[in-house]
C-alpha cells in the first residue's frame, strides 16, 4: 500500500530524512515511533502531499508523491492533534462541508453524515457549534471527518495530544471499532509518544531517530514491556552514533 525507498528531506542545508526505506502493507497499523525532532511529522507531511520530497521515491497505493498528489489524497483520512475544523460551524455543517471537499455524491452527504455522527457519539450534538465542544468532542469530529469519504489510508499524527484519562480512551474505542483497525480495514500510520498505546493498537512498530530508521518489526515478536526497552536502546544508539 505504502513504499518509500531511499526518502531524504532537508531543509536549507539541515537533513529531517536521511534515507528512510519502508514497506507499509494493505490492512497494516504502522506505529511510527521517535523523539521530537525526528522526522516523524515531515514523514506524514510528505505521504500528504505537504511537503516535496528532497530526494527518494514514495508511492502510495501505486501512485507516487508528489506526482500524483491529488490522486493520493482521495485515499487518505487524516487526524492529528490540530483538529481542522471550523470553530463557528456546527458538527454538522463541518462535516458536510469536508464531504463536499471530499466528493462525497450529492445524494449520500446527508445520510453519510447521521452515520458518521451516530458512530462517534454526537448525533445528539450535531446542531451544536464546534467551539462548544470539550478536547475529546473534537478529536471525535475530527475522526468522523477524516472518515467521511471512507478511505483506504488513515495518518493519525499524534492524536492523544491534549486529551485526558477519559477522551484518551474513548479514542481507543474509536480508532478500534469505527476506524475500522482491529479487522484490518484501512492501512494506518500513527505517529505517537504512548508506548503503551502503540503497542495495544500497532501491527508494526518501526523506530526513527535522527532521520533513520533504526527499528523496525512486528509487535507479536515483542512483549509490552519489552518495547520500551527496544525503544530506548534505538534512540539513544542512533542518538550517540
Amino acid at each position: 500500500m505504502i513504499e518509500i525507498e531511499s526518502l531524504v528531506k532537508t531543509f536549507g542545508y539541515f537533513p529531517v530524512l536521511r534515507g528512510v526505506d519502508l514497506k507499509v502493507e494493505r490492512g497494516q497499523f504502522l506505529a511510527f515511533l521517535g523523539p521530537n525532532g525526528s522526522g516523524k511529522t515531515t514523514m506524514l507531511r510528505i505521504l500528504q502531499g505537504l511537503a516535496k520530497p528532497t530526494s527518494g521515491r514514495v508511492l502510495i497505493g501505486g501512485w507516487e508523491i508528489p506526482k500524483e498528489t491529488f490522486a493520493v489524497r482521495q485515499q487518505l483520512g487524516v487526524v492529528s492533534h490540530l483538529p481542522l475544523l471550523y470553530d463557528s460551524l456546527t458538527a454538522e455543517e463541518n462535516l458536510l462541508f469536508f464531504a463536499r471537499l471530499y466528493d462525497v455524491p450529492a445524494a449520500e452527504r446527508g445520510d453519510r453524515v447521521h452515520t458518521m455522527l451516530q458512530q462517534v457519539g454526537l448525533d445528539k450534538r450535531a446542531k451544536s457549534v464546534v467551539q462548544t465542544f470539550s478536547r475529546g468532542m473534537v478529536q471525535r469530529l475530527a475522526i468522523a471527518r477524516a472518515l467521511l469519504h471512507d478511505p483506504a489510508i488513515l495518518l493519525l499524527d499524534e492524536p492523544y495530544t491534549g486529551l485526558d484519562v477519559d477522551a484518551a480512551a474513548l479514542l481507543d474505542h474509536l480508532l478500534t471499532e469505527v476506524a475500522g483497525v482491529k479487522d484490518g480495514i484501512r492501512t494506518v500510520i500513527m505517529t505517537t509518544h504512548d508506548l503503551g498505546r502503540a503497542y495495544q493498537h500497532a501491527t508494526h512498530v518501526a523506530i526513527l531517530s535522527r532521520g533513520k530508521i533504526g527499528y523496525y518489526g512486528p509487535t507479536s515478536a515483542m512483549t509490552t514491556d519489552e518495547l520500551p526497552r527496544i525503544y530506548a536502546e534505538t534512540v539513544g544508539m542512533m542518538t550517540t552514533a
